[in-house]
């Protein structure tokens, strides 16, 4: 599919970046929140510049850690390509803090009173051609027979309005939790790691969009994982995330493969 927009300029890049479309794997693994990149005709939002520079912009390391994850794994990955203060491609475009006119304590001022047509100029730039290619690349593994384990990275600041997080991680998910509940238990067993369940934020229609609708929309085994952004400042710790999330990935997928067997045989016998 091809999209035309007047928002984004011929030489900046273009809404996503889709990379391994063919992988092997049964993880796709989606970036919400990669980039903190601001088209030019927009300027910078009269947000200052250190501003965006910070979580309110993007998910700082969980572009580095899915990269990287999905590499060792042979996953596919789609990331977008601008700032969340832009779009918001984890919202549903009807809920308001869609196009946030502020964030955390940080106002928008280039977000206050935007017309219909602006705010459909910016879905149809950048939130649509987005979930129009991981919804077209998830037509084609259904297509080809091939399962697929959806899996959406994700990064939260240490310290949201004066509020210290003292955890490390946190597993996200809302009415299915078979596979994040594996995800929880395994990255739970990751020696000195505090992992939440469900916190600090939950996975809702009104606050997600991703898992929602890829993931449950589907029916598909899913989790959101967030890790905490001041673990991943440097690229040791990013390798040392990557390297966590691919085992705890690899363990869940063989533990989520062997229930799904145990209960076919169980299924047949009582048929039987």
């Amino acid at each position: 599919m091809s999209y035309s927009s007047s928002l984004i300029a011929a030489d900046e890049p273009p809404a996503f970046t889709l990379t391994r479309r063919g992988g092997r794997s049964r993880f796709v693994i989606v970036v919400d929140h990669a980039s903190a990149r601001i088209p030019r005709q927009l300027g910078t939002l009269g947000v200052p510049a250190d501003e965006l520079q910070r979580h309110i912009a993007w998910d700082i390391g969980a572009l580095e850690v899915a990269t990287r994850v999905a590499a060792e794994l042979d996953a596919p990955l789609v990331a977008q390509n601008y700032s969340r203060l832009v779009i918001d491609c984890n919202r549903d475009p009807k809920v308001a803090t869609s196009i946030p006119t502020l964030s955390e304590t940080t106002e928008i001022p280039g977000n206050v009173g935007l017309s219909e047509a602006q705010r459909l100029a910016r879905r149809q730039a950048i939130f649509d051609p987005y979930h129009d290619e991981i919804h077209a690349l998830l037509d084609e593994r259904a297509a080809a027979g091939q399962p697929t384990i959806f899996v959406a990275q994700h990064s939260m600041t240490d310290l949201f309005k004066g509020v210290v997080r003292e955890m490390h991680a946190a597993v996200l998910y809302n009415r299915d939790r078979r596979f994040a509940g594996l995800v929880l238990d395994h990255l739970r067993r990751e020696p000195g790691l505090v992992v939440t369940d469900n916190q600090p934020y939950f996975l809702s229609d009104a606050t997600d969009y991703s898992i929602p609708r890829h993931g449950e929309g589907r029916g598909l085994p899913h989790v959101e994982i967030e890790i905490r952004q001041d673990l991943l400042l440097e690229a040791r710790g990013q390798e040392e995330w990557a390297a966590r999330i691919t085992r705890v990935l690899r363990h869940s997928e063989r533990a989520f493969l062997s229930r799904v067997r145990d209960e076919l045989c169980s299924s047949s016998s009582k048929e039987g």
